[in-house]
């Protein structure tokens, strides 16, 4: 797909990865604020076989040129034969479609692949370029015969962005925890009903009695400690997924190219890992990403995957910890409701129409939700 404004000589199009890129002409464009657009995440998963062929994650990023030849706006997006690996679902839809005799699949994803955390979908070096690339996405769909497009997890500030492209919004709910300009984590719990309070210091000693708790970054992390936590995001990928979406060399790559902003919490028996947690620090929040144990600690993942990044957050000056999808239990450990979005366009207008109706009522019900967790947080009463 190409085309063409004449009058600022621009050109949209296809490009076959975002490696065939500059690191540093992508990044300049919003990717050094968020690590999973940053150009070095994006080719680590190309680079090791996590996206790509086989993988029903096929890169199909949409940018948008100039005369000589520059990057100015760029859309990570893949074609996509499934809807794994999204945290967004849209099975119902699919099905939906497929019943009335029509294929749902493939379909154009704009997102950070296997990543529910929020990030800037449009990279843009001036926002007057979000509409073509909007309309770039739309154009590869109708060429190509995609049956929509979507963006998932948008950083708030772009939801404008979509909705003045006329796409339809959905919002889902996440925990995230936000820091209140805490000097540690007692202070945060100082902010927590007394129950509430005795219970996470019960749970973070009972956790941590008899091993070690290190946080390793940048060239701390070393190929055997990848080893060990591969072993470990491999049986919970297993677990929750079926295969594990990343390949080992993903976290090698990843280890190489982006290093310090990567934090990677282990907790040792005997000096051995028995446990581990990746986190990843963007310039306004920690992103809880993978867990994984050789044998169950009670409360050990809620140490690796909750307080501590809430220690990182505090210890850094980081606004909030976001530590991936669903998990009510996050809840009763100082993580609030907040609201998710994504947004959707959707080719036939017929099935457009459904969704759109589906999609009120949806957003309606999150609402409600939200309201509803937001009452149940173990904060004090008035604070």
């Amino acid at each position: 797909m190409e085309e063409e404004e004449k009058a600022r000589d621009l050109t949209v199009r296809l490009a076959p990865s975002v490696g065939e890129f500059d690191a540093r002409e992508w990044n300049a464009l919003g990717g050094d604020r968020n690590p999973f657009v940053s150009h070095e995440f994006l080719t680590a998963l190309e680079d090791s076989g996590s996206v790509g062929e086989g993988t029903g994650w096929d890169p199909v990023p949409i940018v948008i040129t100039d005369a000589a030849d520059q990057l100015l706006a760029a859309m990570p997006s893949y074609a996509k034969g499934h809807s794994h690996g999204e945290y967004v679902f849209d099975h119902s839809w699919a099905d939906a479609l497929h019943r009335a005799g029509r294929n749902y699949y493939p379909k154009l994803q704009i997102a950070a692949p296997f990543t529910p955390a929020n990030g800037p979908r449009l990279l843009l070096s001036d926002p007057s370029l979000a509409g073509h690339l909007l309309k770039g996405a739309e154009v590869v769909c109708e060429q190509n015969g995609l049956s929509s497009a979507h963006a998932t997890f948008i950083d708030p500030a772009q939801l404008p962005l979509f909705e003045a492209g006329d796409w339809l919004m959905r919002s889902d709910l996440q925990f995230h925890w936000l820091n209140r300009n805490y000097d540690d984590f007692d202070g945060f719990l100082a902010e927590l009903a007394s129950r509430k309070r005795k219970n996470l210091r019960k749970e973070r000693a009972a956790a941590q009695e008899g091993l070690t708790i290190v946080r390793l970054r940048g060239d701390d992390i070393e190929p055997h400690h990848w080893d060990a936590f591969w072993e470990f995001y491999q049986d919970t990928g297993a677990r929750k997924w079926g295969t594990p979406y990343l390949t080992r060399e993903a976290f090698t790559l990843m280890g190489e190219r982006m290093g310090d902003q990567m934090v990677l919490i282990l907790a040792l028996e005997d000096d051995l890992p028995i446990a581990g947690a990746l986190n990843f620090v963007g310039s306004d929040a920690i992103y809880g990403r993978y867990w994984g144990c050789a044998r169950d600690v009670r409360f050990l993942h809620f140490e690796l995957c909750y307080y501590q990044a809430i220690d990182i957050a505090i210890e850094l000056g980081l606004p909030r910890v976001e530590a991936g999808a669903q998990g009510g239990h996050k809840l009763a450990r100082g993580y609030e409701p907040a609201k998710t979005w994504s947004a959707h366009w959707i080719a036939d207008p017929g099935f457009r129409a459904a969704i759109a109706d589906f999609l009120e009522r949806e957003r309606e019900g999150v609402s409600t939700d939200q309201v509803f967790l937001d009452e149940k947080t173990p904060f004090k009463k008035g604070v």
